[in-house]
């Protein structure tokens, strides 16, 4: 459960009404399981903001926190969830390279389709570093190499085109345009306001994956 709120005062009329419907229907909220965040306005930080509490209990401050399995940081870029999607990655990677390092090439491709093209999450990916977002990549290319028992410095995209699957930029096209057509098509009053906005961050994002740019 999350409560967004634009101000302090706000949020503790939000954390109220909980308290208030718990007492009501005999339940119980879980303070040292509870966190708050404040997101930065820029590159303003609000080091000395009033305290939250839920229940009479004070709730730690965070600067990131992971909800639905995707981090959520104070700056609100994405350069710890790409950091963990790789990190992620290299562990799934690993573990098929082991156990099926016998088996033919055309399901180890399987494999690698199932278990190293899911990218959870990242079509919200709108704001991260190029280092970040480049050693995503490079751990992408690596998996299939090592799986394949390829070399380490052959063509990335003629292996994947040999192989007939997709390779990284391809994957993000896919998913961002995923998420846009998702979104477009939803029922909910607040996804249909987003998706009506030609200058949010993920038609932004979308744009620049797939409009190709000539020098």
């Amino acid at each position: 459960m999350v409560l967004l709120s634009p101000s302090i005062g706000a949020l503790r009329k939000l954390v109220a009404m909980c308290e208030s419907y718990a007492v009501t229907h005999g339940l119980k909220y879980n303070a040292k399981k509870s966190e708050t965040i404040i997101f930065k306005a820029g590159s303003k930080t609000y080091t000395d903001a009033p305290g939250i509490s839920l229940s009479g209990t004070p709730l730690n401050r965070v600067q990131k926190v992971k909800y639905l399995g995707h981090w959520v940081t104070e700056d609100l870029k994405d350069n710890c969830d790409v950091e963990r999607e790789r990190r992620s990655l290299s562990v799934r990677c690993n573990m098929l390279a082991r156990r099926f390092a016998r088996c033919s090439q055309p399901v180890k491709t399987t494999l690698f389709k199932a278990y190293c093209q899911s990218f959870y999450t990242c079509g919200l990916w709108v704001n991260f570093t190029q280092r970040a977002y480049s050693d995503l990549r490079v751990q992408y290319n690596n998996a299939f190499r090592v799986l394949l028992g390829l070399p380490r410095h052959c063509s990335a995209s003629g292996m994947f085109a040999e192989a007939r699957t997709d390779d990284f930029a391809a994957i993000m096209r896919k998913r961002c345009a995923s998420l846009l057509a998702r979104v477009r098509c939803s029922t909910n009053g607040i996804l249909s306001a987003f998706a009506d906005r030609w200058d949010s961050a993920l038609m932004r994002r979308w744009t620049q994956l797939h409009v190709s740019r000539s020098t």
